[in-house]
């Protein structure tokens, strides 16, 4: 049965490798996922989108639909930028992965090696028990600070504000965990903030500077930058819906900047990108040639998590499962205006990265990874048409 399926594979693979350097398969591939991204966008309502697929051989197939700037009338392009969200996860955790391969820490250290002197310390919720791994991986049982005490009010008053990392996650000080730390799963900005706080305090580095140097220069993203100010070019105005979890409604972009400074989401997702940026990011992470293929194969460990069927997350990663197309590795984001989510597709050697001007999942109607999954059944039919 496992030849079998390998042999299955193998074909499959083939397919996509021949697709990729047959520049009919790959204009009629791109025209059919240009429709198909086309008629989702006047059928469910959503702004505009950006798409990008990286296929085996490296050639990358980008596209938009909708607008940009809905009350000007800009149409979206390609490689119009967003704010990423929690995809941004990805590139703080490769980073970090390397700082461990250099024996700064371990991923089993108990956090309070480091910071068990602060004052604050005994304030953590589970703060004894809680490994490097355990926020990593959001089994450390600590709340989302920005769900918190009068944080929305502070961002709503002084939008502009820029906001320290011990600020935000002194929110949850003398709270409740929400479960014994590695005995449950529960997703939190928080446990990235922290950790970043812990690296930076033991590297003597800022992480947007080891994310730069590691990920984004030798990767050649170069439509991905730290969201640390308000204006930024090529970005596409986001909306955002009524009644979210943010005080902010409508066009996030008015007079040429963001209603407010992005500045503190920092580790929890902290840069602006493209689905280019996504897609090749996406594959190299999977790659990621700073570390050994132990240590690759580490971060890929996942733990069960409450965002899907089967749904895993391992050390900055989700695993989704995507039925003929295999696991699929990367992480999706949520922002303020914005939804953002690359994955690579190992089975098929396909990565892809899509984003959205809109925080309103309701109006996509399906999930993100339904919508790569769309893409990649477009790639397999294509392939299958006689040269």
């Amino acid at each position: 049965m496992k030849s079998i399926i390998y042999s299955t594979l193998i074909i499959l693979l083939c397919c996509f490798t021949a697709a990729a350097q047959n520049p009919t398969q790959l204009k009629a591939i791109k025209a059919q996922m240009q429709a198909k991204l086309d008629s989702l966008q006047r059928a469910n309502g959503f702004p505009g989108a950006t798409f990008a697929a990286v296929l085996p051989n490296g050639h990358k197939i980008t596209i938009a639909t909708g607008m940009a700037d809905s009350a000007r009338g800009i149409p979206m392009r390609p490689d119009n930028r967003m704010l990423s969200g929690s995809n941004g996860k990805t590139l703080f955790a490769a980073s970090a992965m390397v700082l461990a391969e250099q024996g700064l820490y371990s991923l089993d250290d108990k956090i309070e090696k480091y910071i068990g002197q602060e004052p604050w310390f005994s304030r953590i919720p589970n703060a004894k028990s809680i490994t490097m791994r355990m926020l990593l991986n959001h089994t450390s049982g600590l709340e989302e600070y920005y769900q918190l005490g009068d944080f929305m009010q502070k961002l709503k008053e002084n939008p502009a504000r820029s906001w320290a990392p011990s600020e935000t996650f002194a929110y949850i000080f003398d709270r409740k965990p929400l479960f014994e730390a590695g005995k449950g799963w529960g997703y939190a900005d928080t446990n990235y903030i922290l950790f970043g706080y812990i690296l930076e305090r033991i590297s003597g580095k800022k992480m947007y500077e080891l994310a730069k140097k590691l990920v984004i220069e030798p990767y050649h993203l170069n439509d991905t930058e730290p969201s640390v100010k308000r204006k930024y070019a090529r970005f596409a105005v986001g909306y955002s819906k009524a009644n979210g979890p943010f005080p902010f409604e409508g066009a996030m972009i008015r007079n040429g900047e963001l209603v407010f400074n992005p500045q503190f989401e920092w580790m929890g997702g902290g840069f602006v990108s493209s689905a280019s940026d996504l897609a090749t990011w996406a594959k190299a992470m999977y790659h990621f040639k700073a570390i050994p293929a132990a240590k690759r194969e580490e971060m890929r460990q996942g733990v069960p998590a409450y965002t899907g069927k089967n749904h895993l997350y391992g050390l900055g990663i989700q695993i989704r499962p995507g039925g003929f197309a295999g696991n699929g590795y990367g992480h999706s984001g949520w922002f303020p205006g914005y939804i953002s989510d690359g994955q690579y597709f190992p089975d098929l050697d396909v990565a892809m990265g899509i984003q959205f001007n809109t925080d309103n999942g309701q109006l996509l109607k399906r999930s993100t990874h339904d919508y790569m999954l769309d893409m990649a059944r477009i790639i397999s039919a294509v392939t299958n048409v006689p040269n």
